[in-house]
């Protein structure tokens, strides 16, 4: 059974910092290429940040260019999202993404993890 399980949401300050985890399970973890999605109220859901499947190479929207970092550990079916200098317009469902690096192999979701940033 594949799953996708966010974690570490939730309430900060502005200025502060969180770091999401995204547990996977069920498939095997290093053939996919992993992401983080997020939707903000009323609006569409939008790619973050994308990490390759060996962990090599990282891309990342515009907005959140030198505040976030993605990571990974194969060895342990992870995914990771530190978030620093968090804005309220950051304020979002943060969704952990697994894509198969194969074209049309797969394509997984998380549940998502609720992150508000508001003083």
């Amino acid at each position: 059974q594949v799953q996708l399980v966010e974690s570490g949401g939730g309430l900060v300050q502005p200025g502060g910092s969180l770091r999401l985890s995204c547990a996977a399970s069920g498939f095997t973890f290093s053939n996919y290429h992993m992401s983080w999605y997020r939707r903000a109220p009323g609006k569409e859901r939008d790619v973050v940040a994308t990490i390759t499947s060996n962990g090599g190479s990282t891309n990342y929207a515009d907005s959140v260019k030198g505040r976030f970092t993605i990571s990974r550990d194969n060895a342990k079916n992870t995914m990771y999202l530190q978030m620093n200098s968090l804005k309220p317009e950051d304020t979002a469902v943060y969704f952990c993404n697994a894509r198969h690096q194969r074209p049309n192999w797969g394509v997984y979701w998380g549940q998502g993890t609720q992150v508000t940033v508001s003083s």
